[in-house]
């Protein structure tokens, strides 16, 4: 007997089944796998009834949050959709500086402006429309990861339905296993996060912005400089580089790809950009910006530009490690070579972050560089120059391919190393725990032998 729920079960012979299973993703390139049926839970008690409800009819459970996977890990066949579009709630404690969210919660639209009223702050997704359920299970590469450390890092606790439909809080003393394999298991975890309690912090009080755009052909130069400059940059200040195809002022006359070196600072002030400055080739930018103040609402229109809705993306990535001598020129056509005007690649600095030991959860791999390319199309009859551009790159940087970050993977395309081993058999043995019965969905790949393997697979 199906039970009642206050929000809205559609199965497949219900009108609206189509938009309740794929209306919410964000990337149009989407795989053909459709669940059984969606429920779009009202609240925790929804949730609670689902999972119990997948049980007794046969079905695995998967999650919907915000929806911004690339990979889409919520469209699976013979699953039960939970859509926690309806989690989207917010409060603020004054006393502790927690703040609660619903996993639907988009941390630059939604949490940032109300943590604002309050004179807070935390590092959500860089694209102010990404959910913050499925970007803090993967870990959370957020803004200026590389002096703030990861998003999941600053989970207190969280509410989890498990397997068994129980409704339980899981942090640091009560259901630790759980709230272990939450931080950085991605769409593997083996439960239903509906809320989160985040430690926030004081709000910055200004930001200032160094910007250099590089034509395509000092890309090589500009990246090995990069590569000895950027430990002298503080970890106040989140560091880039970038290879995309910017509008440009037309008095420049120039057409294609260029390479953007940006640097954020997070109240460092100023000084905390000047080593951007020692660029050997900085009088050859076509574009400078030195030390100017910008808002955290410039930033956000800039992220929404570079990553227009209602398109098709690939995305793959990897974190970096080797001889620069040998890397950099591996690297920079992903950099100078993009095969569509909207494509993207990026270099996202984290020099700070591996100086430190990482906290006792699942996510276990980092580099001191992390790439990732984002191919982007409208049209489907470019998927396959998107797809094969993106598997040549990747092959091309196999040599100091080190692992991947789960937000920008799809273990349909390819699988790479996403845990330490050490917690890829921790987290194995708490899901045969807390799942022994695999009610939930986990990763989306052919063969899960093949997941987490230091040597590439596709």
């Amino acid at each position: 007997m199906t039970p009642s729920f206050t929000g809205q079960l559609i199965r497949r012979t219900d009108e609206g089944f189509a938009d309740a299973a794929v209306g919410r993703l964000f990337n149009q390139r989407r795989p053909q796998q459709r669940p059984a049926a969606v429920l779009r839970a009202a609240d925790v008690a929804d949730v609670a009834a689902a999972v119990r409800l997948a049980r007794a009819e046969g079905l695995q459970v998967a999650v919907r949050a915000g929806g911004h996977s690339w990979a889409s890990w919520s469209l699976r066949e013979n699953t039960l959709l939970i859509d926690l579009a309806a989690a989207n709630s917010m409060s603020y404690d004054e006393t502790t500086g927690i703040a609660t969210v619903g996993p639907a919660v988009r941390g630059g639209l939604d949490l940032d402006p109300f943590l604002a009223g309050h004179n807070r702050f935390f590092a959500g997704g860089h694209c102010p429309t990404v959910g913050l359920g499925g970007f803090l299970l993967q870990g959370g590469m957020g803004w200026n990861c590389r002096g703030w450390g990861w998003a999941a890092e600053s989970i207190e606790s969280i509410q989890v339905v498990t397997a068994d439909g129980d409704i339980v809080r899981c942090g640091e003393t009560e259901n630790q296993d759980l709230f272990w394999a939450a931080r950085g298991s991605g769409p593997g975890f083996f439960g239903v996060v509906t809320n989160f309690r985040l430690r926030t912090r004081e709000r910055y009080r200004e930001l200032t912005q160094t910007t250099y755009v590089y034509p395509a052909g000092l890309a090589e130069e500009v990246l090995h400089w990069l590569y000895r400059a950027r430990h002298d940059v503080p970890p106040t200040v989140e560091l880039v580089a970038v290879g995309i195809t910017p509008p440009l002022p037309p008095e420049l006359n120039h057409e294609g790809p260029v390479l953007v070196v940006d640097g954020v600072s997070f109240d460092g002030g100023p000084g905390s950009l000047a080593a951007l400055d020692t660029c050997p080739v900085a009088a050859r930018a076509l574009v400078s910006r030195r030390a100017q103040p910008v808002t955290i609402a410039d930033l956000r229109a800039e992220q929404l530009r570079a990553n227009p809705e209602g398109h098709r993306y690939v995305a793959d990535n990897a974190y970096l490690a080797g001889e620069p001598a040998a890397m950099i020129p591996a690297l920079t056509p992903a950099f100078t070579g993009l095969p569509t005007a909207k494509s993207f690649s990026l270099w996202f600095d984290l020099a700070h972050l591996p100086a430190r030991e990482l906290p006792d959860m699942a996510l276990s791999v980092q580099t001191d560089i992390y790439f990732a390319t984002y191919v982007v199309c409208a049209d489907q009859q470019q998927d396959a120059l998107c797809r094969s551009w993106t598997d040549a790159t990747m092959d091309r940087l196999a040599p100091f391919d080190a692992g991947c970050y789960l937000g920008d993977s799809d273990f349909t395309v390819r699988t790479a190393r996403f845990m330490s081993e050490e917690a890829w058999q921790r987290f194995r043995r708490v899901r045969a725990a807390r799942d022994p019965d695999r009610l939930f969905a986990g990763y989306q790949c052919a063969d899960e032998s093949a997941l987490n393997r230091a040597d590439r697979s596709r």
